[in-house]
């Protein structure tokens, strides 16, 4: 129905049969491959750790956020968020683009180094939010053992412009491929910095209070792991930043921990690797006639 990077505008007023309508990017499109894959809850938390760089961006996650105090709840309801914009239908992706924009158009943050108040909506930190997520999310898939292209790997980028846009981004002054993306963190990496709030948000990401009373039991030791090998997944010169000694070996290691984790969570049953938004998506597209 709808391709990936399709110009949100001049689709506003088209009607839409919803029962067939497969959303912003459809199954032929990278997005969907991409977002198949249930080893992208680590790529959540590498995201995470490349986003707390940002001095201004972790102000205002810190100050506008009860992220500390229900941390499980703001993962579900990102995923929830994600899940929308790929699987979801075009109407669903648009409405969830306007929610979050109007929590966003409300949040102010105080800059810690120079005392001005802030909208956390700044084009400049919802650019950073979206290349850092975007990039762990392809990164550590085709780290993973995903089959990918370099060409679809640009595809992928280009497509995710869309989602750019629901967030209230100019498309046009997004990264739409790798080497633009590779170049956009060039620019970037100068004012990136081990801030206090960063140092905080680390410690928390590595050891967060676990739900359902699992905080002493095997599964601690799953979660350190898992945020262990997102930390390590990060580009060499995010972990320099953090501080940590940027070995060639940790990169080998991270990629044969993420493959492993892959391989593992690949055994589980279709009903706990896939969620209703997913299985719907896919019951569009039947009906659509894209897919068998």
């Amino acid at each position: 129905m709808s391709a990936a990077g399709t110009d949100l505008r001049s689709t506003a007023s088209r009607p839409v049969d919803e029962d067939c309508d497969v959303g912003l990017f459809g199954p032929d499109s990278v997005t969907w491959r991409v977002h198949a894959e249930p080893i992208l809850y680590v790529a959540g938390v590498r995201s995470l750790f490349l986003q707390a760089l940002h001095p201004r961006a972790i102000a205002g996650v810190v100050q506008n956020s009860n992220y500390k105090t229900d941390p499980w709840g703001r993962l579900i309801r990102t995923a929830e968020y994600v899940g929308t914009v790929v699987y979801g239908t075009t109407a669903q992706a648009r409405s969830a683009g306007r929610r979050v924009r109007g929590v966003h158009a409300r949040m102010r943050a105080v800059d810690p180094r120079t005392g001005e108040q802030f909208r956390v909506d700044e084009p400049e930190l919802l650019r950073w939010v979206h290349v850092t997520e975007v990039e762990s999310f392809v990164g550590t898939a085709r780290r993973a053992g995903l089959a990918l292209t370099d060409a679809e790997v640009d595809r992928y980028f280009a497509e995710q412009r869309a989602a750019a846009a629901l967030i209230g981004l100019d498309p046009d002054t997004v990264p739409g491929s790798a080497a633009e993306v590779a170049a956009y963190y060039r620019a970037m990496r100068p004012g990136l910095a081990m801030t206090r709030e960063c140092a905080d948000t680390l410690r928390f990401l590595m050891a967060p209070p676990l739900p359902w009373h699992l905080g002493l039991t095997p599964a601690r030791l799953l979660y350190t792991g898992l945020a262990a090998t997102a930390f390590a997944l990060q580009p060499a010169w995010a972990r320099r930043v953090y501080g940590t000694i940027a070995l060639p070996t940790t990169d080998v290691s991270a990629s044969i921990s993420v493959r492993a984790l892959r391989l593992a969570v690949g055994v589980l049953p279709e009903r706990l690797l896939h969620g209703p938004l997913y299985r719907d998506a896919l019951r569009r597209a039947v009906n659509a006639g894209l897919r068998g």
